[in-house]
């Protein structure tokens, strides 16, 4: 026999006497059983064992346990948990990261001290460290086929990394965990940026200007100067390996390309480009972040037409940003609006982001001397998903996808829980836009 309790009324359910009720004038509510649900309780006309009660009528809805599927946690957007864990180890800021295109779950840190260190993200745990600079790493690169990185720094010098096979081999090397680097190339200019190319053994630096280094020469092959200010980000192609983007202090990019021997293309912006990444599916795109809180967007075609850090995902449909809101941020590549915004109570300003290479995941590194690992998309479930979960799956995004124009659908999705700082930052922008819109 099973009893439901309320202030206002209790229903019996059992064999010798089927449903009992005892109603109150005014009251409804759901019943939840093992097998059905009474739905309502309503002060309408029913009959009950033969009798007639003038109180109330029970209505029944039979539930089918075989097409029923428990809603759980993981299925609501409220209960998802971006967040899968963080990666201490570094004792100063982390300036810049670099992925390993040759192997899935490593990546490459560099932090204000000089230190360097190589991730496995699986284990969360440090592989191998580099003692890297005597100042600030101000960036990381890696070469295609995985085996060399390069890190340049404040302290005017450009180091080559063999990256030790063991730890691609996913053997132990706790015994011996610093590496000796390759080659040291000394300048007389501090660097700020560097980037390899997809194809050669060549890599650009940038500083007081755009340098193109061999790994075999100990001096640039090639030097391009223009303007004097200091060139902040470079990016090559990846469709083109010998064109590249940068980015200087004086709110110009520029375009380069290594045939020519001389620069393409300049134009400047209203506010410093802080980070340029190409669209690796459509290369002729890319993405700059500004210092005014927004991405741009650019067809390298036609430049006339048109954050801290930034990284497209490797399906080129997304791209990840960190900002001095202390935010991670993803868009679509053709979205004027962020899918998803992640933020925790301890994390400080982002100074740099990437994705992952199966793009499941997005690193971020941040002032407070930590690495984050996110889920790329916030609600989805971790491990082997069943065939019947994997098209539930599927149905909710295609629902989600057909509905989403209208308004309180939209709202729904986009709703996303702001610390207060950030949320009033927003008001504050849309309140500017706003007035500037009415005054032209």
């Amino acid at each position: 026999m099973a009893k439901v309790h309320d202030t206002s009324f209790s229903v019996y359910v059992s064999e010798e006497y089927p449903i009992r009720a005892y109603p109150s004038p005014a009251y409804r509510c759901n019943i939840a059983c093992n097998s059905s649900t009474i739905g309502s309780i309503i002060p309408e006309p029913a009959i009950i064992q033969n009798r007639t009660d003038t109180s109330s009528r029970v209505n029944v809805i039979s539930r089918s346990t075989d097409e029923y599927t428990k809603e759980r946690s993981q299925d609501l957007q409220i209960f998802a948990r971006p967040f899968v864990g963080a990666m201490d180890g570094h004792i100063d800021s982390i300036s810049c990261m670099a992925k390993n295109p040759n192997h899935l779950t490593r990546i490459f840190s560099g932090s204000m001290d000089g230190d360097i260190r190589l991730w496995d993200i699986a284990s969360r745990r440090t592989v191998c460290q580099f003692p890297g600079h005597q100042g600030a790493v101000q960036g990381l690169a890696v070469s295609t086929d995985g085996r060399v990185l390069v890190s340049c720094g404040t302290d005017s010098t450009v180091r080559l990394w063999g990256v030790p096979v063991s730890t691609l081999l996913e053997e132990d090397v706790s015994s011996d965990k610093s590496a000796v680097p390759l080659e040291t190339y000394v300048w007389k200019n501090a660097f700020r940026a560097v980037d390899h190319q997809w194809n050669f053994d060549r890599f650009a630096t940038g500083g007081a200007g755009v340098d193109i280094w061999n790994h075999n020469r100990s001096a640039p092959e090639q030097s391009f100067e223009w303007g004097t200010d200091t060139v902040v980000s470079i990016k090559f192609n990846p469709g083109q390996s010998d064109i590249l983007a940068t980015s200087a202090s004086d709110r110009s990019i520029a375009i380069y390309d290594l045939r020519m021997g001389k620069p393409a293309a300049k134009f400047i912006m209203r506010t410093r480009t802080n980070s340029i990444s190409w669209n690796p599916m459509e290369p002729i795109n890319f993405t700059a972040a500004n210092e005014d809180s927004n991405c741009y967007s650019f067809d390298s075609r036609k430049l006339n037409e048109a954050k801290m850090d930034i990284d497209y995902s490797p399906t080129g449909r997304e791209f990840v940003t960190g900002s001095y809101d202390r935010t991670v941020r993803i868009f679509q590549y053709n979205g004027g609006h962020s899918r998803e915004i992640y933020h925790t109570k301890r994390m400080q300003r982002v100074f740099c982001v990437k994705f992952s290479c199966d793009a499941s995941y997005v690193i971020s590194g941040s002032d407070d001397t930590n690495l984050r690992l996110w889920k790329a998309k916030a609600s989805e479930q971790l491990g082997v998903l069943l065939p019947r979960e994997q098209k539930k799956h599927e149905y909710n995004e295609a629902v989600k996808n057909r509905y989403k124009h209208l308004p309180e659908v939209k709202r729904i999705v986009r709703h996303r829980h702001l610390p207060k700082p950030v949320y009033k930052a927003a008001a504050t922008l849309r309140e500017m836009t706003e007035s500037r819109r009415k005054k032209t």
